[in-house]
Protein backbone atom coordinates (compact mmCIF):
# COMPACT_ATOMS: atom_id res chain seq x y z
CA UNK A 1 0.00 0.00 0.00
CA UNK A 2 1.07 3.56 -0.54
CA UNK A 3 0.02 6.88 1.02
CA UNK A 4 -0.42 10.21 -0.31
CA UNK A 5 1.25 12.30 2.48
CA UNK A 6 1.88 15.75 2.52
CA UNK A 7 1.45 16.90 -0.66
CA UNK A 8 -2.51 15.55 -0.37
CA UNK A 9 -2.80 18.57 2.38
CA UNK A 10 -3.22 21.73 2.41
CA UNK A 11 -3.66 24.42 4.80
CA UNK A 12 -6.58 24.22 7.32
CA UNK A 13 -9.22 27.04 4.99
CA UNK A 14 -9.03 30.12 6.77
CA UNK A 15 -11.26 32.95 5.70
CA UNK A 16 -9.24 35.68 4.55
CA UNK A 17 -10.77 39.28 5.85
CA UNK A 18 -10.13 41.90 2.80
CA UNK A 19 -9.48 45.40 4.53
CA UNK A 20 -12.42 47.97 3.60
CA UNK A 21 -9.68 50.79 2.72
CA UNK A 22 -8.80 48.32 -0.19
CA UNK A 23 -12.52 47.56 -1.22
CA UNK A 24 -12.97 51.12 -1.45
CA UNK A 25 -10.76 51.19 -4.22
CA UNK A 26 -8.41 53.58 -2.52
CA UNK A 27 -5.47 54.84 -4.46
CA UNK A 28 -7.76 55.98 -6.75
CA UNK A 29 -8.79 59.69 -7.78
CA UNK A 30 -11.60 60.10 -4.95
CA UNK A 31 -13.48 62.62 -6.91
CA UNK A 32 -14.39 60.06 -9.63
CA UNK A 33 -17.31 58.04 -9.31
CA UNK A 34 -16.52 53.75 -9.25
CA UNK A 35 -16.51 52.76 -12.58
CA UNK A 36 -18.38 48.82 -12.99
CA UNK A 37 -16.29 48.15 -15.33
CA UNK A 38 -13.62 47.95 -12.38
CA UNK A 39 -15.67 46.72 -9.67
CA UNK A 40 -14.60 43.21 -9.41
CA UNK A 41 -18.41 42.51 -8.02
CA UNK A 42 -20.13 43.57 -11.63
CA UNK A 43 -20.16 40.91 -14.17
CA UNK A 44 -21.72 40.86 -17.29
CA UNK A 45 -23.89 38.03 -18.49
CA UNK A 46 -26.19 37.34 -22.00
CA UNK A 47 -29.02 38.65 -19.74
CA UNK A 48 -27.61 41.83 -18.51
CA UNK A 49 -25.31 42.69 -15.82
CA UNK A 50 -24.85 40.84 -11.95
CA UNK A 51 -23.70 42.08 -9.04
CA UNK A 52 -21.81 39.79 -6.40
CA UNK A 53 -20.48 40.10 -3.32
CA UNK A 54 -17.03 39.94 -1.45
CA UNK A 55 -16.64 36.95 1.49
CA UNK A 56 -13.68 37.13 2.83
CA UNK A 57 -11.41 36.73 -0.26
CA UNK A 58 -13.91 35.09 -2.19
CA UNK A 59 -16.27 36.48 -4.89
CA UNK A 60 -19.86 35.07 -4.97
CA UNK A 61 -22.26 35.45 -7.13
CA UNK A 62 -25.74 33.67 -6.30
CA UNK A 63 -29.27 33.12 -7.66
CA UNK A 64 -28.22 34.18 -11.42
CA UNK A 65 -31.23 33.58 -13.70
CA UNK A 66 -29.83 31.06 -16.59
CA UNK A 67 -33.43 30.72 -17.99
CA UNK A 68 -36.43 31.97 -18.25
CA UNK A 69 -38.88 30.80 -15.02
CA UNK A 70 -40.42 27.65 -15.99
CA UNK A 71 -43.90 28.50 -14.95
CA UNK A 72 -47.16 29.03 -16.61
CA UNK A 73 -47.04 27.76 -20.35
CA UNK A 74 -43.12 27.13 -19.49
CA UNK A 75 -44.59 24.31 -16.93
CA UNK A 76 -43.34 21.11 -18.51
CA UNK A 77 -41.97 22.88 -21.43
CA UNK A 78 -38.45 22.79 -22.74
CA UNK A 79 -35.94 25.29 -20.96
CA UNK A 80 -36.21 28.36 -22.36
CA UNK A 81 -33.47 31.57 -22.80
CA UNK A 82 -33.98 33.63 -19.69
CA UNK A 83 -35.53 37.23 -21.00
CA UNK A 84 -32.87 40.32 -20.74
CA UNK A 85 -33.58 42.75 -17.53
CA UNK A 86 -32.55 46.44 -17.41
CA UNK A 87 -29.60 47.50 -14.34
CA UNK A 88 -27.53 45.42 -12.45
CA UNK A 89 -29.34 42.66 -10.68
CA UNK A 90 -28.50 41.89 -7.10
CA UNK A 91 -27.08 38.48 -7.03
CA UNK A 92 -25.61 38.57 -3.42
CA UNK A 93 -28.50 35.75 -2.37
CA UNK A 94 -29.23 32.75 -2.96
CA UNK A 95 -32.47 32.29 -5.17
CA UNK A 96 -35.25 29.14 -4.48
CA UNK A 97 -34.16 25.96 -4.84
CA UNK A 98 -36.76 24.26 -6.65
CA UNK A 99 -39.82 23.19 -5.63
CA UNK A 100 -39.86 20.08 -3.53
CA UNK A 101 -41.33 18.46 -0.15
CA UNK A 102 -38.54 18.90 2.58
CA UNK A 103 -38.13 16.08 4.61
CA UNK A 104 -36.40 16.32 8.19
CA UNK A 105 -33.59 14.03 7.91
CA UNK A 106 -32.22 15.14 4.59
CA UNK A 107 -28.13 15.19 4.96
CA UNK A 108 -27.91 18.72 3.28
CA UNK A 109 -30.84 20.76 4.16
CA UNK A 110 -32.13 23.89 1.86
CA UNK A 111 -31.09 27.11 2.70
CA UNK A 112 -34.32 28.48 0.86
CA UNK A 113 -38.13 28.21 0.50
CA UNK A 114 -38.81 26.05 -2.61
CA UNK A 115 -40.54 27.43 -5.42
CA UNK A 116 -41.53 26.97 -9.08
CA UNK A 117 -39.45 29.82 -10.30
CA UNK A 118 -35.82 28.07 -9.24
CA UNK A 119 -33.64 28.25 -11.86
CA UNK A 120 -30.27 29.37 -11.23
CA UNK A 121 -26.52 29.42 -10.67
CA UNK A 122 -24.33 30.47 -7.88
CA UNK A 123 -20.39 30.78 -8.74
CA UNK A 124 -17.38 31.34 -6.78
CA UNK A 125 -14.27 32.37 -7.14
CA UNK A 126 -11.22 33.90 -5.74
CA UNK A 127 -11.21 37.39 -5.24
CA UNK A 128 -7.70 37.65 -6.81
CA UNK A 129 -7.50 34.52 -8.70
CA UNK A 130 -4.28 32.81 -10.07
CA UNK A 131 -5.34 32.58 -13.49
CA UNK A 132 -7.32 35.14 -15.40
CA UNK A 133 -9.30 31.55 -17.39
CA UNK A 134 -9.83 29.25 -13.89
CA UNK A 135 -11.13 26.14 -14.17
CA UNK A 136 -14.80 24.99 -14.01
CA UNK A 137 -15.89 22.85 -11.74
CA UNK A 138 -19.92 22.34 -12.47
CA UNK A 139 -21.51 20.82 -9.63
CA UNK A 140 -25.24 19.03 -10.18
CA UNK A 141 -26.71 18.02 -6.44
CA UNK A 142 -28.90 14.81 -5.60
CA UNK A 143 -31.63 13.75 -4.16
CA UNK A 144 -33.28 10.87 -5.55
CA UNK A 145 -34.74 14.18 -8.40
CA UNK A 146 -37.48 14.95 -6.08
CA UNK A 147 -35.26 16.84 -3.16
CA UNK A 148 -32.32 18.84 -3.06
CA UNK A 149 -31.18 22.15 -4.40
CA UNK A 150 -27.62 24.21 -4.48
CA UNK A 151 -28.32 26.01 -1.26
CA UNK A 152 -27.17 24.29 1.15
CA UNK A 153 -24.22 25.11 3.67
CA UNK A 154 -22.10 21.83 3.01
CA UNK A 155 -22.22 22.76 -0.94
CA UNK A 156 -20.58 26.24 -0.45
CA UNK A 157 -18.31 26.49 -2.72
CA UNK A 158 -15.31 28.41 -1.82
CA UNK A 159 -13.01 25.85 -0.48
CA UNK A 160 -13.24 25.14 -4.06
CA UNK A 161 -12.50 28.70 -5.16
CA UNK A 162 -9.65 28.92 -2.62
CA UNK A 163 -7.76 25.84 -4.78
CA UNK A 164 -8.04 28.06 -7.75
CA UNK A 165 -10.68 26.71 -9.35
CA UNK A 166 -13.97 28.77 -10.60
CA UNK A 167 -16.79 26.89 -8.82
CA UNK A 168 -20.57 27.12 -10.32
CA UNK A 169 -23.57 24.79 -8.75
CA UNK A 170 -27.49 25.14 -10.13
CA UNK A 171 -30.79 24.27 -9.51
CA UNK A 172 -32.73 22.26 -12.16
CA UNK A 173 -36.35 21.03 -12.13
CA UNK A 174 -37.30 18.07 -9.33
CA UNK A 175 -40.51 15.88 -8.97
CA UNK A 176 -42.98 16.54 -11.52
CA UNK A 177 -42.45 19.77 -12.64
CA UNK A 178 -38.66 17.93 -13.55
CA UNK A 179 -40.05 14.64 -14.72
CA UNK A 180 -43.68 14.57 -16.17
CA UNK A 181 -45.50 12.79 -19.22
CA UNK A 182 -49.44 13.40 -20.44
CA UNK A 183 -50.86 12.83 -23.49
CA UNK A 184 -52.19 16.73 -23.33
CA UNK A 185 -47.90 17.56 -23.30
CA UNK A 186 -47.15 15.06 -26.35
CA UNK A 187 -49.76 16.68 -28.41
CA UNK A 188 -48.25 20.47 -27.31
CA UNK A 189 -45.10 19.22 -29.17
CA UNK A 190 -42.84 22.15 -27.98
CA UNK A 191 -39.65 19.98 -28.04
CA UNK A 192 -38.05 17.17 -26.24
CA UNK A 193 -40.54 15.58 -23.88
CA UNK A 194 -40.39 14.09 -20.62
CA UNK A 195 -36.89 14.69 -18.95
CA UNK A 196 -37.47 19.01 -17.94
CA UNK A 197 -34.65 18.60 -15.36
CA UNK A 198 -32.31 17.44 -17.74
CA UNK A 199 -33.14 19.82 -20.28
CA UNK A 200 -32.42 22.37 -17.20
CA UNK A 201 -28.52 20.83 -16.73
CA UNK A 202 -28.25 21.25 -19.91
CA UNK A 203 -29.27 24.80 -20.83
CA UNK A 204 -27.20 25.54 -17.62
CA UNK A 205 -23.84 24.03 -19.05
CA UNK A 206 -24.91 26.47 -22.49
CA UNK A 207 -25.12 29.05 -20.16
CA UNK A 208 -21.52 28.59 -18.62
CA UNK A 209 -19.99 27.96 -22.28
CA UNK A 210 -21.72 31.50 -23.11
CA UNK A 211 -21.18 33.54 -20.11
CA UNK A 212 -18.36 32.20 -17.48
CA UNK A 213 -15.92 33.59 -19.14
CA UNK A 214 -17.15 37.11 -17.75
CA UNK A 215 -17.13 35.40 -14.40
CA UNK A 216 -13.50 34.63 -14.84
CA UNK A 217 -13.44 30.83 -15.22
CA UNK A 218 -12.51 29.26 -18.97
CA UNK A 219 -15.63 27.77 -20.90
CA UNK A 220 -13.24 25.30 -22.36
CA UNK A 221 -12.07 23.50 -19.33
CA UNK A 222 -15.42 22.24 -17.31
CA UNK A 223 -15.55 19.49 -14.67
CA UNK A 224 -18.74 18.32 -14.01
CA UNK A 225 -19.64 16.62 -10.72
CA UNK A 226 -22.63 14.69 -9.11
CA UNK A 227 -23.45 12.96 -6.20
CA UNK A 228 -26.19 10.06 -5.97
CA UNK A 229 -29.28 11.77 -8.49
CA UNK A 230 -26.67 14.46 -9.78
CA UNK A 231 -23.70 11.69 -10.54
CA UNK A 232 -26.55 9.68 -12.64
CA UNK A 233 -26.80 13.08 -14.20
CA UNK A 234 -23.16 13.47 -14.48
CA UNK A 235 -23.29 10.13 -16.30
CA UNK A 236 -26.48 10.84 -18.62
CA UNK A 237 -25.03 14.11 -19.40
CA UNK A 238 -21.30 11.19 -20.89
CA UNK A 239 -24.41 9.66 -23.19
CA UNK A 240 -26.20 12.14 -24.37
CA UNK A 241 -25.66 13.95 -27.87
CA UNK A 242 -27.06 16.92 -26.79
CA UNK A 243 -24.50 18.20 -24.16
CA UNK A 244 -21.30 16.71 -25.81
CA UNK A 245 -18.57 19.36 -26.21
CA UNK A 246 -19.69 21.32 -23.09
CA UNK A 247 -17.70 19.84 -20.53
CA UNK A 248 -14.43 18.09 -20.65
CA UNK A 249 -14.31 16.26 -17.46
CA UNK A 250 -16.74 14.15 -15.61
CA UNK A 251 -16.68 13.29 -11.77
CA UNK A 252 -19.30 10.52 -10.54
CA UNK A 253 -20.26 10.27 -6.65
CA UNK A 254 -22.29 7.36 -5.74
CA UNK A 255 -24.03 7.49 -9.44
CA UNK A 256 -24.24 4.19 -10.50
CA UNK A 257 -23.70 3.14 -14.07
CA UNK A 258 -25.14 0.11 -14.90
CA UNK A 259 -28.68 -0.11 -16.56
CA UNK A 260 -31.38 0.99 -14.19
CA UNK A 261 -32.56 -2.02 -12.08
CA UNK A 262 -36.37 -3.46 -12.99
CA UNK A 263 -35.84 -1.03 -16.53
CA UNK A 264 -36.57 2.48 -17.25
CA UNK A 265 -40.39 3.70 -18.87
CA UNK A 266 -40.65 6.00 -21.55
CA UNK A 267 -43.20 8.24 -22.74
CA UNK A 268 -45.75 5.79 -23.35
CA UNK A 269 -44.19 2.65 -23.02
CA UNK A 270 -42.67 0.68 -20.17
CA UNK A 271 -41.16 -2.27 -19.39
CA UNK A 272 -43.71 -5.43 -18.58
CA UNK A 273 -45.51 -5.08 -15.45
CA UNK A 274 -44.98 -0.91 -15.93
CA UNK A 275 -46.86 2.46 -16.39
CA UNK A 276 -45.87 4.23 -19.18
CA UNK A 277 -45.05 7.97 -18.35
CA UNK A 278 -47.77 8.66 -20.41
CA UNK A 279 -50.23 7.08 -18.30
CA UNK A 280 -49.03 8.44 -15.10
CA UNK A 281 -49.42 11.42 -15.88
CA UNK A 282 -53.33 10.69 -16.87
CA UNK A 283 -53.27 8.92 -13.38
CA UNK A 284 -52.09 12.01 -11.34
CA UNK A 285 -54.29 14.55 -13.97
CA UNK A 286 -57.37 12.23 -12.65
CA UNK A 287 -56.40 12.64 -9.06
CA UNK A 288 -57.23 16.43 -9.62
CA UNK A 289 -59.78 15.96 -11.10
CA UNK A 290 -59.06 16.79 -14.21
CA UNK A 291 -60.08 14.93 -17.50
CA UNK A 292 -59.14 14.42 -21.37
CA UNK A 293 -56.30 14.65 -23.38
CA UNK A 294 -56.30 18.06 -25.15
CA UNK A 295 -55.37 21.53 -24.50
CA UNK A 296 -57.97 22.15 -22.17
CA UNK A 297 -56.44 19.44 -19.77
CA UNK A 298 -52.93 20.56 -19.94
CA UNK A 299 -54.31 23.93 -18.78
CA UNK A 300 -56.07 22.62 -16.56
CA UNK A 301 -52.87 21.12 -14.84
CA UNK A 302 -50.59 24.54 -15.52
CA UNK A 303 -53.41 25.95 -13.84
CA UNK A 304 -52.74 24.29 -10.17
CA UNK A 305 -51.11 25.52 -7.68
CA UNK A 306 -47.29 24.49 -7.24
CA UNK A 307 -48.00 22.77 -3.68
CA UNK A 308 -50.80 20.68 -5.77
CA UNK A 309 -48.41 19.50 -8.28
CA UNK A 310 -45.71 18.35 -5.55
CA UNK A 311 -48.93 17.06 -3.48
CA UNK A 312 -45.61 16.39 -0.53
CA UNK A 313 -44.16 14.22 -3.09
CA UNK A 314 -40.08 13.20 -1.67
CA UNK A 315 -37.80 10.92 -0.75
CA UNK A 316 -40.13 9.45 1.83
CA UNK A 317 -42.89 9.29 -0.47
CA UNK A 318 -40.49 7.55 -3.17
CA UNK A 319 -40.10 4.48 -1.21
CA UNK A 320 -43.23 4.38 0.37
CA UNK A 321 -45.48 5.81 -2.13
CA UNK A 322 -49.14 6.26 -1.18
CA UNK A 323 -52.03 3.65 -2.16
CA UNK A 324 -53.76 4.40 -5.07
CA UNK A 325 -52.93 4.82 -8.95
CA UNK A 326 -49.09 5.46 -9.44
CA UNK A 327 -49.17 9.40 -9.90
CA UNK A 328 -44.71 9.95 -10.38
CA UNK A 329 -42.66 8.69 -12.93
CA UNK A 330 -40.25 8.06 -10.44
CA UNK A 331 -37.24 10.00 -12.36
CA UNK A 332 -35.85 10.26 -15.74
CA UNK A 333 -37.43 8.45 -18.65
CA UNK A 334 -36.55 6.85 -21.76
CA UNK A 335 -37.11 9.96 -24.67
CA UNK A 336 -35.35 8.92 -27.27
CA UNK A 337 -33.68 12.10 -27.57
CA UNK A 338 -31.94 12.91 -24.04
CA UNK A 339 -32.03 9.39 -22.96
CA UNK A 340 -31.99 7.73 -26.16
CA UNK A 341 -30.81 4.21 -24.30
CA UNK A 342 -29.59 2.29 -21.43
CA UNK A 343 -26.93 4.23 -20.59
CA UNK A 344 -24.52 1.21 -19.48
CA UNK A 345 -25.34 0.34 -23.14
CA UNK A 346 -24.01 3.57 -24.52
CA UNK A 347 -21.07 3.50 -22.60
CA UNK A 348 -20.36 -0.38 -23.36
CA UNK A 349 -20.64 1.08 -27.33
CA UNK A 350 -18.00 3.87 -26.55
CA UNK A 351 -20.65 6.34 -26.71
CA UNK A 352 -20.02 8.10 -23.59
CA UNK A 353 -18.26 11.56 -24.32
CA UNK A 354 -14.20 11.02 -24.08
CA UNK A 355 -13.04 13.26 -21.04
CA UNK A 356 -11.04 11.66 -18.03
CA UNK A 357 -13.25 10.28 -15.20
CA UNK A 358 -13.11 10.20 -11.26
CA UNK A 359 -15.95 7.88 -9.90
CA UNK A 360 -16.13 6.37 -6.75
CA UNK A 361 -18.70 5.43 -3.97
CA UNK A 362 -18.62 5.29 0.11
CA UNK A 363 -17.57 2.54 2.04
CA UNK A 364 -21.74 2.14 3.34
CA UNK A 365 -23.25 3.27 -0.24
CA UNK A 366 -27.26 2.97 -0.24
CA UNK A 367 -29.00 0.16 -2.56
CA UNK A 368 -32.11 -1.91 -2.40
CA UNK A 369 -32.51 -5.38 -2.83
CA UNK A 370 -35.71 -7.42 -1.94
CA UNK A 371 -35.90 -10.70 -0.43
CA UNK A 372 -37.50 -11.82 2.78
CA UNK A 373 -35.32 -14.78 3.61
CA UNK A 374 -31.46 -15.61 2.54
CA UNK A 375 -33.18 -18.06 0.03
CA UNK A 376 -35.17 -15.44 -2.04
CA UNK A 377 -32.38 -13.03 -2.00
CA UNK A 378 -30.11 -15.41 -4.01
CA UNK A 379 -32.96 -17.17 -5.97
CA UNK A 380 -32.88 -13.26 -7.82
CA UNK A 381 -29.57 -14.36 -9.10
CA UNK A 382 -30.86 -17.41 -10.67
CA UNK A 383 -28.08 -20.11 -12.39
CA UNK A 384 -25.31 -17.78 -10.17
CA UNK A 385 -27.56 -18.31 -6.46
CA UNK A 386 -25.08 -20.96 -5.09
CA UNK A 387 -21.72 -18.74 -6.16
CA UNK A 388 -23.66 -15.58 -4.97
CA UNK A 389 -24.35 -17.22 -1.65
CA UNK A 390 -20.90 -18.66 -1.43
CA UNK A 391 -19.05 -15.53 -1.97
CA UNK A 392 -21.27 -13.11 0.24
CA UNK A 393 -22.49 -15.05 2.96
CA UNK A 394 -20.30 -18.44 2.99
CA UNK A 395 -20.57 -19.22 7.04
CA UNK A 396 -24.49 -18.23 6.72
CA UNK A 397 -24.22 -15.93 9.68
CA UNK A 398 -24.18 -12.61 7.83
CA UNK A 399 -27.34 -10.90 8.92
CA UNK A 400 -30.38 -10.95 6.70
CA UNK A 401 -30.94 -7.24 6.89
CA UNK A 402 -26.62 -7.01 6.56
CA UNK A 403 -26.36 -9.11 3.33
CA UNK A 404 -29.39 -7.41 1.55
CA UNK A 405 -27.99 -3.79 2.11
CA UNK A 406 -24.39 -5.17 1.10
CA UNK A 407 -25.60 -6.58 -2.34
CA UNK A 408 -28.08 -4.38 -2.63
CA UNK A 409 -24.99 -1.59 -2.23
CA UNK A 410 -22.88 -3.81 -4.50
CA UNK A 411 -25.23 -3.99 -7.16
CA UNK A 412 -26.33 -0.23 -7.39
CA UNK A 413 -23.38 1.62 -6.60
CA UNK A 414 -19.88 -0.66 -5.95
CA UNK A 415 -19.91 -2.75 -8.89
CA UNK A 416 -21.07 0.30 -11.45
CA UNK A 417 -18.53 2.18 -10.78
CA UNK A 418 -15.80 -0.04 -11.68
CA UNK A 419 -17.91 -0.77 -14.81
CA UNK A 420 -17.77 2.43 -15.73
CA UNK A 421 -13.73 2.97 -15.81
CA UNK A 422 -13.33 -0.49 -17.27
CA UNK A 423 -15.07 0.46 -20.16
CA UNK A 424 -14.02 4.00 -20.20
CA UNK A 425 -10.62 2.69 -20.17
CA UNK A 426 -11.18 0.18 -22.81
CA UNK A 427 -12.34 3.08 -25.01
CA UNK A 428 -9.33 4.82 -24.40
CA UNK A 429 -10.26 7.28 -21.22
CA UNK A 430 -8.47 8.13 -18.36
CA UNK A 431 -10.23 6.53 -15.21
CA UNK A 432 -9.90 6.40 -11.64
CA UNK A 433 -12.00 4.56 -8.86
CA UNK A 434 -12.13 5.93 -5.33
CA UNK A 435 -14.14 4.58 -2.30
CA UNK A 436 -14.61 6.88 0.62
CA UNK A 437 -14.80 4.81 3.95
CA UNK A 438 -13.97 7.49 6.53
CA UNK A 439 -16.51 8.03 9.12
CA UNK A 440 -16.67 11.37 11.29
CA UNK A 441 -15.35 10.48 14.96
CA UNK A 442 -18.24 11.86 16.20
CA UNK A 443 -19.95 9.23 14.32
CA UNK A 444 -18.31 6.36 14.43
CA UNK A 445 -20.62 4.56 17.22
CA UNK A 446 -23.83 5.10 14.83
CA UNK A 447 -21.77 4.44 11.45
CA UNK A 448 -19.85 1.05 11.04
CA UNK A 449 -19.29 2.87 7.70
CA UNK A 450 -19.70 5.74 5.55
CA UNK A 451 -23.69 6.15 4.12
CA UNK A 452 -24.34 7.14 1.43
CA UNK A 453 -23.85 11.09 0.59
CA UNK A 454 -21.90 11.61 4.33
CA UNK A 455 -18.68 12.07 1.76
CA UNK A 456 -19.74 15.10 0.26
CA UNK A 457 -18.66 17.63 3.41
CA UNK A 458 -15.29 16.31 3.31
CA UNK A 459 -14.90 16.39 -0.62
CA UNK A 460 -16.07 19.81 -0.52
CA UNK A 461 -13.88 20.32 2.49
CA UNK A 462 -17.54 21.95 4.36
CA UNK A 463 -17.11 19.51 7.41
CA UNK A 464 -17.08 22.58 9.80
CA UNK A 465 -20.31 23.97 8.45
CA UNK A 466 -21.50 19.51 8.70
CA UNK A 467 -19.97 18.77 12.02
CA UNK A 468 -19.67 21.89 14.04
CA UNK A 469 -17.71 21.87 17.78
CA UNK A 470 -17.65 17.97 17.12
CA UNK A 471 -15.54 18.47 14.52
CA UNK A 472 -12.19 16.84 14.95
CA UNK A 473 -8.30 18.04 13.94
CA UNK A 474 -8.31 14.37 11.92
CA UNK A 475 -12.09 14.85 10.25
CA UNK A 476 -10.45 17.98 9.39
CA UNK A 477 -7.57 16.30 7.58
CA UNK A 478 -9.67 14.13 6.11
CA UNK A 479 -11.88 16.72 4.23
CA UNK A 480 -7.80 18.42 3.06
CA UNK A 481 -7.44 14.79 1.45
CA UNK A 482 -10.37 14.46 -0.02
CA UNK A 483 -11.02 18.39 -1.18
CA UNK A 484 -7.55 18.02 -2.76
CA UNK A 485 -7.95 14.91 -5.14
CA UNK A 486 -11.29 16.36 -6.48
CA UNK A 487 -9.27 19.94 -6.94
CA UNK A 488 -6.35 18.15 -8.56
CA UNK A 489 -8.44 16.44 -11.20
CA UNK A 490 -10.70 19.56 -11.43
CA UNK A 491 -7.47 21.64 -13.04
CA UNK A 492 -5.45 19.09 -14.31
CA UNK A 493 -7.42 16.09 -15.39
CA UNK A 494 -5.23 13.89 -12.84
CA UNK A 495 -6.11 13.70 -9.48
CA UNK A 496 -2.59 13.34 -8.19
CA UNK A 497 -0.77 15.95 -7.27
CA UNK A 498 2.25 17.59 -9.64
CA UNK A 499 4.87 15.04 -10.33
CA UNK A 500 3.50 12.34 -8.36
CA UNK A 501 1.39 9.28 -10.29
CA UNK A 502 0.60 7.42 -6.29
CA UNK A 503 -2.88 6.45 -7.59
CA UNK A 504 -2.90 5.15 -10.68
CA UNK A 505 -5.22 5.23 -13.41
CA UNK A 506 -8.03 2.24 -13.72
CA UNK A 507 -5.84 -1.21 -14.43
CA UNK A 508 -9.01 -3.63 -14.41
CA UNK A 509 -10.41 -6.40 -12.08
CA UNK A 510 -11.35 -4.18 -9.83
CA UNK A 511 -8.30 -1.81 -8.34
CA UNK A 512 -6.39 -0.63 -7.58
CA UNK A 513 -8.82 2.01 -5.71
CA UNK A 514 -8.08 5.03 -4.43
CA UNK A 515 -9.20 4.78 -0.53
CA UNK A 516 -9.85 7.54 1.66
CA UNK A 517 -9.05 5.67 4.45
CA UNK A 518 -10.60 5.69 7.89
CA UNK A 519 -8.06 7.27 9.06
CA UNK A 520 -8.37 10.11 7.50
CA UNK A 521 -5.02 9.05 4.86
CA UNK A 522 -5.55 9.24 0.93
CA UNK A 523 -4.08 4.84 0.28
CA UNK A 524 -4.14 3.37 -2.81
CA UNK A 525 -4.61 0.07 -2.79
CA UNK A 526 -5.90 -3.18 -4.53
CA UNK A 527 -9.94 -3.48 -3.94
CA UNK A 528 -10.72 -5.39 -0.91
CA UNK A 529 -13.75 -6.21 -2.21
CA UNK A 530 -12.54 -7.25 -5.19
CA UNK A 531 -13.91 -11.56 -5.10
CA UNK A 532 -17.28 -10.51 -4.69
CA UNK A 533 -17.40 -7.49 -6.87
CA UNK A 534 -16.05 -9.89 -9.46
CA UNK A 535 -18.81 -12.16 -9.13
CA UNK A 536 -21.23 -9.77 -9.13
CA UNK A 537 -19.58 -8.23 -12.48
CA UNK A 538 -19.87 -12.01 -13.85
CA UNK A 539 -23.75 -12.08 -13.09
CA UNK A 540 -24.34 -7.80 -14.78
CA UNK A 541 -22.74 -8.54 -17.71
CA UNK A 542 -25.01 -11.70 -18.00
CA UNK A 543 -27.96 -9.98 -18.01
Amino acid sequence: MQQLKSKWQRSLLVAGAVSAMWLAGCGQPPAEAPNAAADITIANTTSGQVKGVLEGDILAFKGIPYAAPPVGDLRWAPTQAMPAWDGVRDASEYGADCMQEPFPSDAAPLGTQPDEDCLVVNIWRKAKPASESLPVVFWIHGGGFVNGGSSPDVYDGSPFAEQDTLFVSLNYRLGRFGFFAHPAVTAEAKGMLGNYGYMDQVAALEWVRDNIANFGGNPNDVTIMGESAGGFSVINLMTAKQSQGLFHKAIVMSGGGRARMGGMRGINEAPEGQLSGEQIGLNFAAFHGIEGEGAEALAAMRALSQEAVTNKLSMIQLFRPDPGPQTYVGGPLMDGEMIAGQQSAVIAAGGAAKVPVLIGTTSMDIGFLGGATKDEVFAQFGDMADEMRATYDPSGELPLDVLRATIGADQSMNEPAHFVAREMTKHGQDAWVYRFSYVAESMRAEWPGAPHATDIPFFFDTVKAKYGDALTAQDARAADNALQAFANFVKTGNPNPAGSDAWPTYQGAHGPIMDFDTNGDATVKDDPWQARLSVLTKFLDAQ
